[in-house]
């Protein structure tokens, strides 16, 4: 009899760069009884560092099968769905590569496997540096994740450049800051906004439009009802109404490689001879509600004024 995966396979995702305190944090989950409660655990290992596990410490070592990938090429479907079907396990385990892309892990799922924690560890330390050679692995492994955890963390460390580097790519996810005696800093550092979210009319800079976007779609309830006031690049498609356009901008997150246009839709308080690439500034209401550029609904611009302008002297929009 041919046998079948689970309906649904929870995923633990951990994320880091080498030595940045994944063994640890895991070994040390496997032995705690709360969470190892006698299901069958795979334990996916795609890169070996200093620490290596202990399985006898595990709470229930015989649930627990780990699996090395010693190489991506078998980051793969049907390698994965073997690997499980092999062990039985009933849920995943993922200490990941710090130098491997996540889209790639998330590609060779197998049906049924879904991600239910996701969490990011970094070395204080070496953090920076990291992200100063290497943003777009930075920036890949804190867009998705949960929570960071910036591991041997000291006092003599800037905090607040570590939380910019992160707000910088996510404002969901939570930080905490680990020092070498086991003791933890939870991040409350307030992150105001660049700009009056609670002004008649909210007046996006140009340099702010990214954080504008970002904010827009991570927290729009807020935006629900605000005049605001913005810079942008149109995009026209003929499958639109004379009235509808997208109004957004470039927007780079990580590296050049990254640049995408964002926008979102517009409508206009009159037919306009607008063309994509125009600039405008635009003044108007956010509404919540249908559009065709949307799958149902999605944040538009009621345009109450709209005025042809040139392009601003810096037109890609970064987080920097």
């Amino acid at each position: 009899m041919k046998q079948k995966l689970p309906s649904e396979t929870p995923v633990y995702l951990f994320l880091g760069f080498l030595e940045s305190g994944k063994t640890k944090f895991i070994q040390e989950t496997l032995q705690y009884p709360r969470f190892s409660t006698g299901e069958k655990t795979l334990l996916l290992v795609t890169e070996e560092g200093e620490l290596e596990y202990e399985p006898e410490n595990f709470a229930n070592a015989e649930t627990v099968e780990i699996a090395v990938l010693d190489s991506k090429e078998q980051l793969n479907e049907e390698y994965l769905t073997q690997l499980q079907l092999q062990s039985g396990a009933e849920r995943v385990v993922v200490e990941y590569n710090g130098t491997w892309s996540l889209q790639e892990f998330f590609e060779a799922m197998p049906e049924g496997w879904l991600v239910s924690q996701v969490m990011t560890f970094f070395d204080a330390r070496s953090f920076l540096n990291y992200n100063a050679n290497m943003r777009q692995f930075t920036f890949d492994k804190i867009q998705n994740t949960q929570l960071v955890v910036f591991n041997r963390y000291s006092d003599d460390i800037d905090k607040m450049e570590l939380h910019k580097i992160v707000r910088g790519i996510s404002r969901r996810c939570d930080i905490v800051y680990e020092r070498e005696d086991g003791k933890a800093d939870f991040d409350d550092i307030e992150d105001p906004l660049p700009f009056d979210i609670n002004a008649p009319v909210i007046e996006i800079a140009d340099r702010d439009f990214a954080f504008f976007y970002r904010d827009l779609t991570e927290n729009l309830e807020a935006y629900i009802g605000k005049k605001v006031k913005l810079k942008g690049l149109v995009a026209r498609d003929n499958r639109l109404s004379p009235f509808d356009i997208v109004i957004g901008r470039h927007v780079m997150t990580c590296c050049e490689a990254d640049i995408e246009y964002s926008g979102f839709a517009c409508v206009l308080p009159h037919e306009m001879e607008l063309q994509t690439r125009d600039w405008i500034n635009v003044t108007g209401t956010i509404a919540f509600q249908k559009h065709r550029i949307y799958k149902g609904k999605g944040p538009v611009l009621i345009a109450e004024k709209v005025i042809v302008c040139e392009p601003p002297e810096e037109q890609l929009a970064t987080f920097y």
